[in-house]
């Protein structure tokens, strides 16, 4: 193709250089080298310099900070709000729910993990499905002595096949850049996505029997409470270890998970911030902040902003209580917003440089000339990587029209070309560029170089399974 020669040169010197960053990135965190923090921040200012575009560093950063601080301020409010609903004892009956259910069964954990995510992912937010999931499932992985890892893993790829819902992002990114109708995408595309939702319940099934072969069917009294914060009661008779942590965790709260008991309640039910009467209050403010989300009455952070105001005023209005709480969430908060301004970096670095466009315009220009008439399987299959090491209006804004262009010109509707570019997305959720990712290994206490070495290969082919059935079906 005549394209390729516009690769030699500087621009590819870029391409070679933005893949060595990410490589580096990766293999650092990955073998915990150097923190994702230090490491986001760190790696792409080096490589600023080595592109000879260090006078610019501050530029590319500052763009970057400014495109992503929404984001930070929706995930600080964000976390501050659903920590609060979570103190008050909104998600109690969903916890208890899920966790009679478990059991202390380590596959029913796993698959309930699955489960949980999957639904709550409706509202169409990652942060939102990982603060859910983590609260009630994280208590339940430490008691039992569970990997952690399995729990973040199976969370964000049952996330990432659900993210592609409408109103969740990628497809209205699709729809608008390639001018479409959303529907049009999406709704020939359920079929596949539904194989894809099945393979994630069926991984969680084959990782949870590991977790129960390695350690087997337990009751409460075979495990010890390691750490006070993971606060386990149940109302049963009391017998078994004793609660520890939490407010008012007397002994009739401790007792033992038996075979047909109630089950973990997974929070302490006797702890002082519960708002019992106000339970109707947080449930209906909590539905309304959704359904304004949902149908974009105001921008997110401002719903967020607002939702975390309301709910703290109405539930604490006595101001060492309202500070109580902040202080309680403040790690989160700083964690997850830190992260989110040093991925700005790694971002602005690869978008200001042009690193990440020449990346690219290689991986398109080399796609053979017979791969022409395959081009909603090219699609499909580059939308792994590059929705991986790329932002989503990168992605769709940026490179699918490119894909799409070169489609039409063989004959591949541009549907086609959309439906493909929704694969990638169980394998984009644990990207170090999705700020979600991190309140999942932040709140679940994972190193995040731990979750990517263990997610990659599953979320891939989770990917695959997605692209092959939709290729079975002839949707692609």
């Amino acid at each position: 193709m005549g394209v390729r020669r516009r690769t030699l040169g500087v621009p590819l010197m870029l391409t070679i250089l933005g893949f060595t960053m990410i490589a580096t990135f990766l293999v650092l965190i990955m073998l915990k080298k150097m923190s994702p923090i230090a490491a986001l921040v760190l790696i792409p200012a080096l490589f600023c310099v080595f592109v000879g575009k260090g006078g610019k560093l501050g530029d590319y950063v500052i763009d970057g900070v400014t495109s992503l601080a929404p984001t930070a301020a929706m995930l600080m409010f964000a976390i501050v709000y659903f920590g609060v609903m979570i103190d008050v004892g909104l998600f109690d009956p969903i916890v208890r729910g899920i966790l009679k259910f478990c059991k202390a069964d380590p596959l029913r954990i796993v698959v309930g993990t699955a489960v949980l995510a999957a639904i709550v992912s409706l509202d169409g937010d990652g942060s939102t499905t990982f603060m859910i999931t983590v609260s009630a499932m994280y208590p339940l992985y430490k008691r039992l002595k569970m990997s952690l890892v399995v729990m973040t893993g199976v969370a964000a790829m049952a996330n990432g096949v659900m993210n592609t819902l409408p109103w969740g992002g990628p497809t209205a990114r699709a729809a608008t850049a390639l001018k479409l109708n959303a529907s049009d995408i999406f709704v020939p595309m359920i079929p596949a996505l539904a194989v894809g939702l099945l393979g994630v319940f069926v991984l969680a099934y084959v990782l949870g029997h590991r977790e129960r072969k390695r350690l087997g069917v337990l009751t409460l009294d075979e495990v010890l409470v390691e750490e006070p914060e993971t606060v386990l009661v149940s109302a049963g008779t009391g017998k078994g270890p004793k609660a520890t942590g939490g407010s008012g965790s007397g002994t009739d709260a401790d007792a033992e998970l038996s075979e047909e008991g109630d089950g973990f309640q997974g929070l302490d039910p006797n702890r002082a911030t519960l708002r019992p009467k106000l339970y109707w209050f947080n449930a209906l403010l909590t539905v309304t902040l959704l359904t304004a989300m949902i149908m974009e009455w105001l921008p997110i952070p401002v719903l967020f902003l607002l939702g975390a105001a309301l709910a703290l005023t109405v539930n604490f209005p006595h101001m060492p209580d309202q500070k109580a709480r902040l202080g309680a969430h403040a790690e989160n908060v700083l964690n997850v917003s830190g992260m989110v301004f040093a991925a700005a970096v790694f971002t602005g670095v690869l978008q200001g440089t042009g690193m990440v466009d020449h990346m690219a315009t290689w991986l398109v220009d080399n796609i053979p000339d017979g791969m022409g008439p395959h081009m909603a399987f090219v699609t499909g299959v580059l939308s792994i990587p590059l929705t991986y090491f790329m932002s989503n209006d990168g992605f769709y804004f940026g490179i699918l029209p490119v894909l799409a262009e070169a489609g039409q010109a063989h004959g591949v509707s541009s549907l086609e070309i959309a439906r493909a570019s929704l694969v990638g997305q169980p394998l984009h959720m644990s990207s170090p560029l999705v700020p979600a990712v991190y309140v999942l290994v932040g709140m679940a206490k994972v190193e995040f170089g731990d979750h990517t070495r263990f997610v990659v290969k599953w979320a891939a082919l989770t990917s695959l399974v997605v692209l092959g059935a939709g290729i079975l079906f002839g949707i692609i």
